[in-house]
């Protein structure tokens, strides 16, 4: 196999790129030919379920990150690559495992990645889980093959206020997930995350790779909670913020979503949506968002798998004219919905 090859000096990004005007990006359409990455029973580490893809433009090429899991259901990181954003040659190894004590057992989950402007080096947030805690960690890399983890900024002490598929709250005591990283400095100087799978929180960074929380009270913290019936238990991280090219300071930020039941929606069934964010006052949560979903489980794969009932964002990218939205199907298998660029 000839591996591509990835640097501080490749160009990051589609020639072409165009940044939104206009909120929401879209509408999508789910490609006909979906699934495209399933599991691939000669790769051990891949053999059992693929999903959950972060995604990036270099070297005119879309690079995919997607969670692998064996029979054993120890979750790894693969990495696949393609020309079109549809077809794609995949690595024959993961690229991130379970290296650390508090990865063994469940493995390493759910990355999202950005490229630092300023270093060139491209940052995964991704979640670590022992199978009793979920731990919020970065990791780097220069070439995407190679990677170096620094363990969670997400303090021991850390609890939240969790919901089930009937509402009903409980306080969650060390689980911490799915950072999603704008890489451009707000107003104050400081770069931000939004993370979290309950609510949505803050953290904050003077490099893009070491972070704290900036009080470490999940009520001061938050960013934003649930509006919606859509996501009455709760609202997660999708993939970075794209920032629109209006003039302004204004992001879409795409997140999933996770609810009690709605009239068209069963309970725990997960959906993907948007918000706007201005970015001079983050602090202040989103200033809007879409009262419905733009994805939801429509498909038998989408509908049936590992997890029911689930289409799950981590990665989009524009490429050649086009916004490719890649999400998990169930849990099980990886799909791609497609929309224009205006």
């Amino acid at each position: 196999m000839m591996l591509p090859v990835v640097s501080r000096a490749s160009t990051l990004g589609d020639r072409n790129y165009k940044a939104p005007t206009k909120f929401p990006i879209g509408p999508f359409q789910k490609y006909e030919n979906n699934p495209i990455l399933t599991p691939n029973p000669d790769n051990e580490f891949e053999s059992a379920y693929i999903y959950n893809a972060t995604a990036i433009v270099v070297d005119d090429k879309v690079y995919l990150l997607y969670r692998a899991q064996n029979a054993a259901k120890l979750s790894s990181v693969g990495l696949a690559w393609s020309t079109d954003g549809v077809n794609f040659v995949r690595y024959h190894k993961p690229i991130i495992t379970a290296t650390e004590p508090w990865e063994q057992g469940g493995g390493v989950e759910d990355p999202r990645i950005v490229r630092d402007p300023v270093s060139k080096l491209f940052i995964v947030t991704y979640t670590a889980y022992d199978k009793h805690f979920a731990r919020l960690c970065v990791a780097t890399s220069e070439d995407l093959f190679n990677w170096n983890k620094l363990p969670s900024f997400i303090p021991p002490t850390w609890h939240d206020v969790s919901y089930d598929g009937n509402g009903n709250p409980s306080i969650r005591r060390q689980w911490s997930k799915s950072g999603a990283i704008f890489t451009e400095r707000a107003p104050d100087g400081k770069y931000y995350m939004i993370w979290g799978d309950s609510a949505l929180y803050l953290a904050e960074s003077d490099d893009l790779v070491h972070w704290k929380l900036p009080t470490q009270d999940f009520r001061q913290d938050t960013f934003a909670g649930v509006q919606y019936d859509f996501e009455s238990k709760l609202i997660e991280s999708g993939p970075a913020p794209v920032k629109m090219g209006n003039g302004t300071n204004q992001w879409i930020f795409v997140y999933n979503a996770d609810t009690t039941g709605t009239d068209d929606l069963p309970a725990n069934t997960y959906t993907i949506s948007q918000m706007l964010v201005d970015y001079d006052n983050i602090k202040a949560g989103p200033v809007k968002r879409l009262s419905e979903p733009i994805l939801k489980p429509e498909k038998d794969n989408e509908k049936n798998g590992q997890v029911n009932k689930v289409v799950f964002c981590e990665g989009m990218v524009q490429f050649k004219g086009k916004w490719f939205l890649y999400f998990g199907q169930a849990d099980s298998e990886l799909g791609v919905a497609i929309a224009p660029v205006d």
